[in-house]
């Protein structure tokens, strides 16, 4: 089954680090619901005050690059952010993004093309990215069948929960 995500962008640079995404001085909890609060707020203090659920960042080059903190993916998904679409995310960003269920697409045109404020509908297991305010498609490449499980499953802890329950 292919997850669609519709929703409406928020659009950051380059190099956006886990502290702009969550900064240190909240990490006193792991509480998603605390984390929420500060998502972003470095980079745009409206933000968690104005983000809808279904919304969409979008981001340039190393999106999450910085420490190695999975409170980074927990903040953005608390927020209602359904999907981050960048040119190129950090590695270690990349890898907290799958464990914790967020779907992610790497897409160099799609980071370009896409404003704040457009609106986008994402078809994450086909990598199809479209941009309905401007009318326009962009590609990613889509997750391995094995990793779009561990973000359908909403994360690796479900996803081995669920394998275990499926060979008992």
């Amino acid at each position: 089954m292919t997850l669609a995500i519709k929703g409406k962008v928020w659009k950051f640079g380059d190099n956006v680090d886990t502290d702009v995404i969550i900064p240190a001085r909240y990490l006193n909890t792991s509480d998603p619901i605390e984390l929420a609060k500060h998502c972003m707020e470095d980079a745009d203090p409206r933000f968690a005050a104005k983000v809808e659920k279904g919304d969409i960042i979008v981001g340039g080059r190393n999106f999450g690059c910085g420490s190695s903190r999975e409170h980074a993916p927990i903040a953005i998904k608390a927020a209602g952010v359904s999907c981050v679409i960048a040119e190129s995310f950090a590695r270690i960003f990349f890898r907290n993004a799958l464990n914790t269920g967020m779907p992610i697409l790497e897409s160099p045109e799609a980071a370009r093309r896409i404003e704040a404020g457009d609106v986008v509908e994402v078809l994450v297991g086909e990598g199809l990215i479209r941009n309905l305010s401007r009318g326009e498609e962009y590609k990613a490449a889509p997750f391995p069948e094995f990793m779009q499980r561990i973000v359908d499953c909403g994360g690796l802890i479900n996803y081995v929960r669920e394998r275990i329950r499926n060979e008992s």
